[in-house]
């Protein structure tokens, strides 16, 4: 089995919590190259999961000259674009982040040179991967829900600020929960819809908790002076075809209902959603009901199965695109339609204007 050569940008959380363990897990790639403004940040991540011989770098500049297969683009919001585009230039894959971009433009550029360069282009929603959503996805192309013409993308902390990295930094993210949590519920909701061409958007966003104290964090008290981004956004999206998503997102907000990356789908034959479990409800023999399918791995009494990690599978998506040339569970295509709409939400808070497409 060919084993890939890859290069890792960015060795923060989502480098050593998801991405880094699930390669090694996986066992077809080779992590070669390491890079991040943190040279001790790097030398660890290599130490821990990096080839004997490999490199480490300060500027991702010189690890895209390295002769690689692929390039994990693993830093804040702010330098996806640019690293990306900089590696697929170089004769690079790319597997990058969520979300795509900060902006709607930069997202469109990296499409752009994903084409002139046919390189690979990938974004980091490991979230399609997971068994209900993989299930529900199965269940809607089949046509069982009909016509989804109403939907809710759901991304609802209570009291779940990040207090680490640059999360609160709107100058590096372009925002808070909703660029973060958001932009998972979002993906989910349009890739089950199938529905890539947004009309409007009405936005609103709140900095309303942000300034309090003994707050109840998750993570300890956030520090108001860097807390620059909002705590809760919401967002009203009319597609093409007339459907309608209502988007929330927060990191803190005063409710019991909490759900993330999660998405409720109301069709005409029938409806989903993931509060308890993945839930469809329709009408069956004049009867309401409702249908749990058992999403567990397990298949006898005393064996409780082995269940896929969703990020074991984005890898091998990935590996297998440039390998064999599987097919992509996430486009890139899609990918910038949610910065498209991410950024008219907040684009729509700012002005109180609602933000049409052409």
């Amino acid at each position: 089995m060919k084993v890939l050569n890859v290069g890792v940008v960015g060795c923060g959380g989502i480098a050593n919590n998801k991405h880094l363990p699930a390669m090694k897990r996986v066992g077809n790639f080779n992590i070669v190259a390491f890079c991040d403004l943190i040279e001790e940040r790097a030398q660890k991540a290599k130490e821990e999961y990096g080839t004997p011989d490999a490199r480490v770098y300060t500027d991702y500049q010189e690890l895209i000259k390295e002769d690689l297969d692929a390039v994990y683009v693993l830093t804040p919001n702010s330098s996806h674009a640019p690293v990306a585009i900089a590696a697929m230039k170089a004769g690079k894959h790319v597997l990058c982040e969520k979300p795509m971009a900060k902006t709607f433009a930069e997202a469109q550029e990296m499409v752009k040179t994903a084409k002139e360069t046919g390189k690979i282009l990938t974004i980091g929603y490991q979230n399609r991967y997971r068994g209900d959503s993989q299930y529900l996805k199965k269940a809607c192309v089949n046509g069982d829900l009909g016509e989804v013409y109403y939907a809710k993308a759901h991304a609802i902390r209570r009291r779940a600020v990040p207090t680490w990295g640059v999360f609160l930094d709107a100058e590096k993210q372009g925002g808070g929960p909703l660029i973060d949590i958001g932009t998972h519920a979002l993906d989910l909701t349009l890739w089950m819809m199938d529905n890539y061409e947004p009309a409007s958007v009405t936005g609103s966003v709140f900095r309303k908790l942000a300034d309090q104290k003994d707050t109840g964090n998750a993570w300890g008290d956030w520090d108001p002076e860097i807390f620059t981004v909002e705590d809760s956004a919401f967002g009203f999206i009319k597609m093409k075809n007339g459907a309608t998503i209502h988007l929330e997102a927060a990191w803190a907000l005063n409710s019991l209902e909490v759900d993330e990356a999660k998405t409720t789908l109301c069709g005409t034959k029938a409806g989903v959603d993931m509060k308890d479990g993945l839930r469809i409800n329709r009408i069956q023999y004049g009867r309401q009901c409702v249908e749990k399918p058992a999403l567990d791995a397990a298949g006898v009494a005393f064996y409780d199965g082995d269940a896929e990690r969703p990020e074991d599978e984005e890898q091998k998506v990935f590996y297998g695109a440039i390998v064999d040339g599987k097919p992509l569970t996430v486009l890139p295509e899609q990918a910038m339609v949610v910065t498209q709409i991410l950024e008219a939400i907040y684009e729509s808070a700012k002005t109180g204007k609602t933000i049409y497409f052409e």
